[in-house]
C-alpha cells in the first residue's frame, strides 16, 4: 500500500496541472460550441462556467454574460436565459411571466431548429477540436507508421491456438471491421474478453475465416498499470514505431480516420458495458493518473490525449440519456414529430432517470477506477 501511495504522489505532480489542463482545454470548447450558436441566434446567455461549485474567478462581459473558473473541475456548461439550471431543464414558472421581448431572446422559445443546432453545437466543437489537433500533430510531428497484424507466434493451449491461427497468418478482419495494422486488432480483442469473434486471416493469398474468442486477462499497460483485457495469445512482429509527416490533405484524412476508429472503439466498448463487462470504464480518477503519465512522457502525448478524450466526451454527450445533449435532442425529436413539447411530468421523469444514469455511470467508473489504483 506505501508503494502505491507514493506512486500516487509522485504522478500528481504532472496529473494534477496536466489534468486541469486537459479537462479545462475539452469543456472549454465543449461550452464554446453552444456558446457561440447561441449568440448567434441571439440568445441570451446568462452564465459560461468551467467545473461547478464557488467561483474561483468571474467577470461579467458586455452583454450581461457571467463567465467564471469554479473549484470543482469535472465538466462545465452555460445557462441560457430561461432555463432553469446549466442543465437546461425549463424554468417554466418563469417563462409564464417574460414580457414578449424577454421571449425574444430566451432560450425555450427559440425554434426547434435553432434549439437543436444549439444543443449539438457542443459536441460537435469536440470532433472539431480533434480534428485540428490531429491534423497539426501529423503534419507537423508525424504519424506513427503501425507494424502489420501479422502473426509471428501462437502460444500452446490459447484461444488462437485453439481456433487454429498459425504463425505466418495475417489477420485482415476482425467481428467486422477491416484490420490493417497490430494495433487496430489489439484495440478490439482487447475489448472483447469472452466474446466469440470471426478473424480473417490471409494465408498464404487465401483468405480464411476462423473463430475465436479472447480470454480475459490482468496484463499492463505501457504505464505499468493493471487493465483487465482480452488476449487471444499471439505475438506479432516487433518493430520500432516511426513518425511520417503528411501533406494537409493527408493529415486531415488521417485524422478523420483516426476518429472513425475513436468512434468504433468507444462504441464496442459501450457494448461491453452493456453486457456488464466494466473493466474498460474509467472515471475522473483514472483520467487525472493518465494525465500525470502521459504528461511524464512529452507535452505532445499529452495533446494526443486531448483530442482522444474530446471526441470521447463529445460522443458521450450525444448519447440519448436526458440531461446530456442527446437527451435533449431526444425530446426534441419527440417535439417534432408530436408538433408540441413533451409533456411536463415526461420531461421531469426523463431529466430523473437520466441524472440517476450519469451518477450511476460516474460512481461505478469511480469504483473502477480505485480498484485499478490499488
Amino acid at each position: 500500500m506505501l508503494s502505491e501511495i507514493q506512486g500516487l504522489l509522485s504522478w500528481s505532480v504532472y496529473g494534477i496541472p496536466a489534468f486541469l489542463f486537459l479537462i479545462t482545454v475539452v469543456v472549454f470548447f465543449h461550452e464554446l460550441g453552444h456558446f457561440s450558436v447561441a449568440r448567434l441566434f441571439n440568445v441570451r446567455i446568462d452564465t459560461f462556467s468551467i467545473g461547478f461549485g464557488r467561483p474561483i474567478v468571474s467577470w461579467k462581459d458586455a452583454k450581461g454574460t457571467q463567465w467564471k473558473i469554479s473549484w470543482l473541475p469535472l465538466g462545465g456548461f452555460v445557462k441560457f436565459f430561461g432555463d432553469a439550471d446549466g442543465a437546461s431543464t425549463p424554468d417554466r414558472e418563469a417563462a409564464a411571466r417574460m414580457s414578449p421581448e424577454d421571449r425574444a431572446v430566451a432560450f425555450p422559445f427559440k425554434p426547434l431548429w435553432q434549439r437543436a443546432l444549439i444543443v449539438v453545437a457542443g459536441p460537435l466543437a469536440n470532433f472539431v477540436l480533434a480534428i485540428v489537433i490531429l491534423t497539426g500533430l501529423f503534419m507537423f510531428h508525424g504519424r506513427p507508421v503501425m507494424p502489420p497484424a501479422q502473426i509471428v507466434k501462437v502460444e500452446p493451449h490459447s484461444a488462437a491456438d485453439v481456433a487454429g491461427l498459425k504463425p505466418g497468418d495475417r489477420v485482415v478482419g476482425l467481428d467486422g471491421d477491416e484490420i490493417r495494422t497490430w494495433d487496430d486488432m489489439v484495440q478490439i480483442v482487447a475489448l472483447s474478453a469472452g466474446t466469440r469473434l470471426p478473424i480473417t486471416v490471409d494465408r498464404g493469398g487465401h483468405r480464411l475465416t476462423l473463430f475465436a474468442t479472447p480470454r480475459e486477462v490482468v496484463d499492463k499497460d505501457p504505464f505499468g498499470n493493471r487493465v483487465r483485457v482480452g488476449k487471444l495469445g499471439i505475438q506479432g512482429t516487433a518493430i520500432a514505431h516511426t513518425l511520417v509527416r503528411l501533406g494537409p490533405i493527408q493529415a486531415v484524412g488521417a485524422a478523420f480516420g483516426e476518429i472513425g476508429d475513436i468512434v468504433s472503439v468507444s462504441f464496442r466498448a459501450r457494448t461491453q458495458l452493456f453486457r456488464g463487462n466494466t473493466s474498460q470504464l474509467a472515471g475522473p480518477v483514472g483520467i487525472l493518473k493518465l494525465s500525470g503519465q502521459v504528461a511524464a512522457v512529452s507535452f505532445i502525448a499529452l495533446v494526443h490525449l486531448i483530442a482522444l478524450l474530446s471526441v470521447s466526451i463529445g460522443l458521450v454527450n450525444l448519447f440519448p440519456i436526458p440531461l446530456l445533449d442527446g437527451g435533449h435532442l431526444l425530446y426534441y425529436a419527440c417535439e417534432g414529430v408530436l408538433g408540441r413539447p413533451l409533456g411536463e411530468r415526461a420531461q421531469d421523469v426523463g431529466f430523473r432517470l437520466g441524472l440517476a444514469v450519469v451518477a450511476g455511470i460516474f460512481l461505478l467508473a469511480t469504483w473502477n477506477d480505485l480498484l485499478n489504483l490499488f
